[in-house]
């Protein structure tokens, strides 16, 4: 399978609203909801993947003639690339009839780690998607990140009693997910949290404890005194605030504040391994792809997850070597060009 047919194939199996566009870049589906667009007027969705396009790399191939090492460990887990895919719900809705929440993440979760990488499951109102995705990080061995919404201290505590069944390494927490539609009003209630009542969540996990949902300085800092691991440096696609900036254009500072004290992710907009290595050399350590890997199950299933699993990978490994890197601790701020006073722009 090419990813020319992996498109072709998932085109008539995505619903009515993604295109399955040969580029996921926000604009096809603009701000369509139901769907895989953004909120409002959509722009969030179309800034992510611009904002990327926008950064440029040095290109030096006066290097050691080597094959870079694109290899990552996170929280003990030996990844072959730097690379999650990241947690979507509610697919039928937003994708079509072909697949649910339950038989999404069964299959993207098992491909994603014979890949060699890890994939973040979804959470939802139904109780049945989380027990299934946590069924289904335990069969691939615990390799998997479950996610669970920002739901109030007791239901939680039902969540993770699956999760802790689950064998999985680490645990999310999309707390940007408090803007979603469907979790308006809900009793038990789900919504924003204090520092205090994520430091108690933290610790009714008992895993590392991943916080999805940073765009603020001042967040990754409470995120921090709360006491997670690890922040992701998302915008959640632009579907719970239209008029955010980019993740592109925050994720800098962020790094910057507390990247010695925590693991940094990112997603929004990322589309090539070229993206991911400015990704890591703005201060990530990995990255986020959620919706091109809904594109990878319904037009390929396990194939198409581990094909579009390569395909970002081996452009990373390409523009490390192009761009004279070793390894991925290698990658810096210096490798992305700055332009000078007398820089023209054609």
């Amino acid at each position: 399978m090419t990813y020319k047919e992996l498109l072709d194939q998932a085109r008539p199996n995505v619903g009515p609203y993604c295109k399955a566009c040969p580029v996921c870049n926000g604009r096809a589906c603009g701000n369509q909801v139901p769907g895989p667009g953004a909120k409002g007027s959509g722009d969030v969705a179309v800034r992510n993947f611009e904002a990327w396009q926008k950064i440029r790399v040095n290109m030096n191939t006066i290097a050691e003639n080597i094959t870079p090492d694109t290899s990552f460990s996170f929280f003990g887990l030996n990844m072959k690339y730097p690379v999650f895919a990241g947690p979507v719900g509610a697919v039928n809705l937003h994708y079509g009839d072909k697949l649910n929440d339950i038989a999404y993440n069964d299959i993207l979760v098992s491909a994603a780690a014979q890949a060699g990488i890890a994939a973040f499951t979804g959470d939802g109102t139904n109780a049945e998607v989380m027990k299934a995705a946590t069924k289904a990080v335990q069969k691939a061995g615990g390799i998997g990140i479950p996610t669970v919404k920002p739901w109030d201290i007791n239901t939680l505590g039902e969540k993770f009693a699956l999760v802790k069944a689950s064998g999985c390494f680490a645990v999310a927490m999309d707390v940007d997910a408090a803007g979603l539609p469907f979790l308006q009003g809900l009793t038990p209630p789900a919504g924003s949290k204090t520092v205090t009542e994520l430091r108690d969540v933290i610790k009714e996990s008992g895993k590392p404890f991943i916080i999805k949902g940073i765009m603020t300085v001042k967040g990754a800092l409470d995120a921090k005194e709360a006491g997670a691991s690890a922040i992701v440096v998302s915008n959640h696609g632009g579907r719970v605030q239209d008029q955010t900036p980019s993740t592109a254009e925050v994720l800098e500072e962020i790094a910057d504040a507390v990247g010695g004290d925590m693991m940094i992710l990112v997603g929004g907009g990322i589309r090539s391994g070229a993206d991911v290595f400015k990704a890591l050399a703005l201060g990530a350590d990995a990255v986020l792809i959620a919706r091109p890997y809904v594109t990878a199950v319904y037009g390929g299933g396990e194939e198409g997850v581990k094909l579009y699993t390569e395909k970002i990978g081996k452009e990373l490994a390409d523009t490390m070597k192009m761009c004279g890197v070793a390894k991925l601790s290698d990658i810096s701020k210096d490798h992305l060009f700055k332009p000078s006073s007398a820089y023209v722009r054609f």
